[in-house]
């Protein structure tokens, strides 16, 4: 009889362990403010202040804080316009301050890892969605200048090129992403000059920048089929040590390309009544690069439908977004693109209308509530 090692593996940051022979228990259900909201700060950096951003070197790692994470979406289709949306994302934490003691054994480490992959099946009116964990010794997860990894799901990122790979598949859901991504424009840095503040308090806030258009090539495998794909992807990245307040319970999260070049992002953080927080921003990028920061007085978000999720909460599949004299309808591509995992949240693809119908881009949108 085999005997395996007991493994604890942290969950962002509650994590299962699965010890001697008994088979794996499921990852426990997690608390958004216990993820991002802790107030055990000592001995970690903080989002405090701005920052000098430097590319290629920050696509890279930021040790020191708590929490850090590689966010790729995107919306891609068949040659036959088949469409699909899909979500590849890479998140550690760490399991105590940097530095403060030494490592028991190889398997001990400072941070762990967790990854989501997921696909919107549009056509068919699927949604797949997996997650994986991982400690990050003996090399089994981790992040440096050139990529990121949790065991074999992959991203990589090649400077000469300014390229990025992503792969990732799951044989038990038969889904899975090969793909190259291009940037059509330069980093697009979040909040002010890439400060994410996200309440009042001093250091509750994220380092925050967006590769807003990718140009997105590669094979899609959905239900054991193989498919080649081309498409356009987002990606956002933040690292931070305590970004929600004790009166915060979620947000809003849209992410918007629309077909004349230009892009949209806005957060709209909630309340615990969930109502909009003043502490929502955004960002509007026009075709040639140039931004313009958003505040709550320059958007107005109206739902006008819902889809209610096994856990009982309603989210907002429809919505009309007003930026100035602009209006569209923001809409779910597929309703149930539920992410039933450890930490329970809505994301998947959407579409944009104007007022009259007409389809003038597509996007992601992310509803996450304690």
């Amino acid at each position: 009889m085999r005997r395996r090692k007991c493994l604890q593996v942290l969950s962002l940051p509650l994590w299962l362990s699965a010890c001697g022979e008994a088979p794996p228990t499921p990852a426990p259900r997690l608390r958004l403010n216990e993820v991002l909201g802790r107030a055990d700060t000592a001995g970690y950096l903080r989002a405090e202040a701005p920052r000098a951003f430097s590319f290629p070197a920050d696509h890279g790692p930021h040790p020191g804080f708590r929490n850090e994470w590689w966010y790729f979406t995107g919306n891609v289709a068949a040659e036959d316009d088949r469409r699909f949306g899909y979500q590849l994302t890479f998140f550690n934490s760490a399991l105590r301050p940097p530095g403060s003691a030494a490592l028991a054994s190889a398997w001990d480490g400072e941070r762990a890892w967790m990854a989501h992959l997921a696909l919107s099946d549009i056509q068919n009116q699927r949604h797949y969605a997996v997650e994986r964990f991982s400690r990050e010794n003996p090399g089994l997860a981790g992040a440096n200048g050139e990529g990121v990894w949790l065991q074999d799901w992959r991203l990589n990122f090649n400077a000469d090129s300014n390229t990025w790979t992503l792969r990732a598949f799951d044989a038990g859901h038969g889904i899975g992403i090969d793909f190259v991504l291009n940037p059509l424009k330069p980093p697009v840095l979040q909040g002010r000059d890439g400060l994410s503040q996200k309440s009042p308090e001093p250091g509750n806030a994220s380092y925050y920048y967006s590769l807003t258009r990718l140009v997105t090539a590669g094979a899609l495998r959905v239900n054991g089929q193989e498919l080649r794909v081309s498409g356009q992807s987002w990606l956002d990245r933040e690292w931070s040590t305590s970004a929600l307040a004790a009166d915060q319970s979620g947000w809003n999260w849209f992410s918007l390309q629309f077909d004349d070049g230009q892009e949209l992002m806005y957060y709209q953080l909630l309340d615990q009544q969930h109502n909009a927080h003043p502490y929502s921003a955004g960002n509007w990028t026009d075709a040639e690069a140039r931004q313009t920061y958003l505040s709550p007085a320059d958007i107005v978000l109206t739902p006008l439908d819902t889809w209610q999720s096994p856990s009982g909460i309603a989210y907002p599949t429809a919505w009309e977004l007003r930026y100035g004299e602009r209006r569209w309808h923001v809409e779910a591509a597929l309703q149930n693109q539920w992410m039933d995992l450890s930490l329970p949240y809505w994301e998947g693809a959407v579409t944009i209308r104007e007022t009259g119908g007409a389809l003038v881009g597509r996007g992601y949108l992310e509803m996450v509530r304690d």
